[in-house]
């Protein structure tokens, strides 16, 4: 029940939410997630963070990037039904479709990031 609780509280945010939604259509770097939602890296390493703790998430490391893709727990049991159920919402979020819009035109730039944001890339 504890990995229940701990998948259902990591989907209780907004920037949660958004980032599955990215990852949905695409294995995402930090500095992409942080330019699709226009946040800042802390922000988007911190979520990333406890989704990957809640069993939603996969880590792929791939030379300078660390690449996050839905996995782990998320294609099977309850993660699956709870990842459905967030697809099905988002499809109609206009956020959301922004956001995936923004993803599009986003570029993995690596220790270059910090022309993104405050931070490089993790």
């Amino acid at each position: 029940m504890d990995n229940l609780a701990r998948a259902a509280q990591a989907l209780s945010d907004d920037t949660r939410l958004r980032i599955l939604n990215l990852l949905t259509v695409k294995e995402c770097c930090v500095c992409e997630v942080m330019q699709a939602l226009e946040i800042t890296q802390t922000r988007a390493s911190r979520n990333l963070k406890i989704l990957d703790d809640a069993g939603f998430l996969q880590l792929r490391n791939d030379g300078l990037y660390s690449l996050y893709s839905l996995g782990g727990s998320a294609s099977d049991g309850f993660h699956a039904d709870l990842l459905k159920a967030v697809k099905t919402a988002m499809r109609s979020n206009d956020e959301a479709k922004r956001d995936i819009a923004r993803l599009k035109q986003s570029k993995r730039v690596g220790p270059g990031c910090a022309t993104v944001a405050s931070a490089p890339c993790k």
